[in-house]
């Protein structure tokens, strides 16, 4: 998936834990010939997941930003955080079937990579099968409108 398939631009955000994976994860965009939103960290020096969450939905939310990733050690803290903005469905993938999934089925625009679980390998690949995955629509486009009733 490249420019000429509707992704211009990822927004990608990650905690302490999850700055190791992120230049990896940077550059498998870059090579896929997307552009790079990094709103951060930039260290392992401790911070608070939200501050890049943020940035991250917003960009989305704006259309600024085609998809986001975020990433941190568990993957529960950013997506929690994403999935509090209303037009953000964000899902916590650990193997590249659930990121195909998680867009195929349900619309996902973010994927949350759990940093202290998996491989930077494995992280790379979820990233890369996010990306190439479209929504199928159909029965699961009935599902996902029912996500923002509450």
């Amino acid at each position: 998936m490249s420019k000429d398939k509707g992704i211009h631009l990822i927004a990608i955000g990650c905690d302490h834990a999850g700055y190791p994976y992120k230049a990896a994860i940077i550059d498998t965009i870059s090579d896929m010939d997307i552009d790079v939103l990094d709103v951060g960290t930039d260290s392992t020096d401790s911070v608070d997941y939200p501050d890049f969450v943020h940035p991250v939905a917003n960009a989305i939310e704006a259309g600024e930003a085609d998809l986001g990733v975020l990433i941190c050690g568990s993957g529960n803290g950013v997506a929690m955080t994403a999935n509090k903005h209303q037009n953000i469905r964000a899902a916590i993938c650990w193997n590249a079937e659930l990121a195909t999934l998680a867009r195929q089925h349900n619309d996902a625009n973010i994927v949350a990579i759990p940093a202290r679980f998996i491989e930077k390998k494995m992280a790379v690949e979820i990233v890369q099968q996010f990306i190439a995955a479209q929504f199928e629509g159909g029965r699961h486009l009935r599902r996902v409108d029912k996500i923002s009733q509450c």
